[in-house]
């Protein structure tokens, strides 16, 4: 058991001393979410050598209630009435990115790739933990459903984080600036840090107690943005802090990836890729549709409709020039709409696919 964990501790300092290095130099050539993707792809290259690293899920969950509070640092009562203004137009693009899963779900079974309910809550544009908890709920296999939502973050993540550089170099004039998510109080003061550590710690807990769908980032998020948005505390989180969420976040999905997972599915891999090409080439027909109507700038609506995890993409806004607000706001309408509408559309595709 002392070499086992032994082992274990040895495997877990190499990924950190891989992880930063590589977090960094991304970080140093401007990628988005650097500290998210390069910890994802170091772990994604440690679990295919077969290597076995399992972070502990309340880690996991602990760093999406810090990501809920750096979101809620950005959130002030101007920014909510503004979004409450254009929610049916909101609710309309967010409908069409779900219609859009399905659509990639039904596909997968007329293709004969995987039976319905797998291929229907594998394809849904949701939270991939919520997503993979209700499949197992509802009859579909986890493992596959689980390969096929982090299949879709990783490519989603890389996209989006390519697609953010470029717009970005390309018209930084035009874009909207995002809320100051690195500025802050002085950084000696550390009461905003503890009070908001606090937040992420009581209302990660209660999300988690209340079982609520990505309760763990939804909950301190909303908390947070009520106690910063209304000047009754500051929600303060240093760049370190919001550094290690994205670490953890990035090194959960990447060590999900293993050699026996992907070779059990080595087939279906061309058209799983081609299934998520489809999803975000459909998402991206709903942001053009959100810049036409709202006026949206494009690298806003990119992200608001990307099909991935809503802790990855919120990371990446808040590394971009996004309105980071308004895609919370998206990204976070769709995960209830896809919670209350994922059965229903699961057997839909069942029957008629």
């Amino acid at each position: 058991m002392g070499r086992l964990l032994s082992a274990n501790t040895v495997m877990w300092l190499v990924l950190l001393a891989f992880s930063l290095p590589v977090g960094w130099f991304l970080r140093s050539v401007g990628l988005p979410a650097a500290f998210l993707v390069g910890p994802m792809l170091c772990g994604i290259a440690l679990g295919l050598s077969g290597v076995r690293l399992v972070l502990h899920r309340q880690l996991f969950q602990y760093a999406q209630s810090l990501i809920g509070c750096a979101v809620a640092q950005s959130i002030t009562a101007a920014i909510v009435i503004a979004i409450f203004k254009d929610w049916p137009v909101m609710l309309l693009i967010v409908g069409s990115v779900v219609l859009a899963g399905g659509l990639v779900g039904w596909v997968l079974v007329k293709c004969h790739t995987f039976p319905g309910t797998t291929a229907a809550w594998g394809s849904t544009p949701g939270g991939a933990a919520a997503m993979v908890a209700m499949a197992e709920e509802h009859g579909a296999d986890p493992r596959l459903v689980a390969l096929m939502q982090y299949l879709r973050v990783l490519v989603v993540v890389l996209t989006a984080s390519t697609v953010s550089h470029f717009l970005m170099a390309a018209g930084p004039s035009a874009m909207i600036p995002a809320a100051s998510t690195f500025s802050s109080p002085d950084s000696s003061a550390w009461q905003p840090v503890l009070v908001t550590l606090c937040v992420a710690g009581v209302g990660g807990f209660f999300g988690q107690w209340l079982h609520i769908p990505a309760g763990a980032m939804l909950v301190p998020m909303l908390l947070g943005s009520v106690l910063h948005s209304s000047g009754l505390t500051d929600i303060y989180l240093p760049f370190w802090l919001q550094a290690c969420a994205s670490v953890l976040l990035g090194w959960y999905v990447g060590l999900g990836f293993n050699r026996e997972l992907l070779v059990s599915v080595f087939r279906m891999l061309p058209r799983l890729l081609l299934s998520t090409v489809l999803l975000i080439g459909l998402c991206c027909g709903s942001a053009w549709l959100m810049t036409e109507i709202l006026h949206t700038d494009p690298l806003t609506a990119y992200l608001s409709t990307s099909p991935g995890g809503l802790d990855s993409v919120i990371l990446i806004a808040m590394g971009s020039q996004a309105d980071v607000p308004f895609v919370v706001a998206v990204q976070t309408l769709r995960l209830f709409l896809v919670i209350l509408t994922g059965p229903s559309i699961a057997r839909f595709i069942c029957r008629h696919a």
